[in-house]
């Protein structure tokens, strides 16, 4: 067709930008979207939502890594379309969530979850994180992908993980708890709005090498990128272009050497 002004999205095609978000939706939620009267959590890790049509959709909730394999999306996907009709999602916290449009349809999910282990016998899909327990960990990058941390994530993720392990698929605490870890003080890991935070730091100012300096890094940029203004420029006394730290205002969030 051709361009007509008058309706400029008219027939447009386009691979610009994701597809619309409703499009990925099962059609149990599509039909009753915004329309929800409440929701309750049936046991660990299993939650029905109820629509004003009297609709249902339950939801099997696992815990995953933030970092996975190839092998272990497929196996995922191979989950979803065996008992969703290849339907699941993501949440914020790394946990991934099946769901299905009938009761009856639960326990052969779990079933099927709770069987599926590890060469060395541990749960690759534990079910959980709901209600008064520990969800999974929400947490930032680490060396895998970051330039700022100051420690790795997944370590340390999956040595707490490890540790509160038996809280994740059971709901008797006092209250939800979150837990998040950080990996530098930028704390893009959501450190400052979970119940605990782990947080990893810079300890001290950055050392200035003002004979390489100017050739290895954009002096501009080093100096916009401190939050607090510690970075100024300077000059040697030989005359070589350098920095200048004021470490008492120093937050140690390590965005100048990136």
């Amino acid at each position: 067709m051709p361009y007509d002004p008058a309706d400029p999205l008219k027939d447009r095609i386009t691979d610009i930008g994701p597809r619309y978000f409703k499009d990925f939706l099962p059609l149990v939620i599509k039909n009753n979207f915004g329309k929800w009267l409440y929701h309750e959590i049936l046991e660990p890790g299993v939650l029905v939502h109820v629509a004003e049509s009297g609709d249902e959709v339950y939801t099997v909730r696992v815990g995953a890594c933030r970092l996975m394999s190839v092998e272990h999306l497929r196996e995922i996907c191979e989950i979803a379309n065996k008992h969703c009709d290849g339907y699941l999602r993501f949440t914020t916290r790394n946990n991934v969530e099946f769901m299905v449009d009938n009761k009856s349809k639960v326990k052969p999910l779990v079933d099927d979850l709770k069987s599926r282990k590890f060469p060395a016998g541990s749960n690759k899909f534990p079910v959980g994180g709901t209600g008064a327990g520990i969800t999974n960990i929400v947490h930032t990058q680490g060396w895998a992908h970051c330039h700022t941390p100051a420690i790795d994530a997944s370590g340390v993720v999956k040595a707490v993980m490890d540790a509160v392990y038996d809280e994740f698929g059971q709901m008797k605490l006092p209250a939800p708890v979150r837990v998040s870890l950080a990996c530098c003080l930028n704390m893009c890991g959501a450190v400052h709005c979970s119940d605990i935070a782990i947080l990893g730091i810079h300890r001290k100012p950055p050392m200035i090498d003002s004979q390489w300096i100017d050739k290895l890094c954009e002096l501009p940029l080093a100096i916009a990128a401190c939050p607090t203004a510690a970075i100024k420029p300077a000059k040697t006394d030989t005359g070589l272009k350098s920095l200048e730290v004021n470490a008492e205002r120093c937050m140690f969030c390590g965005n100048c050497y990136t």
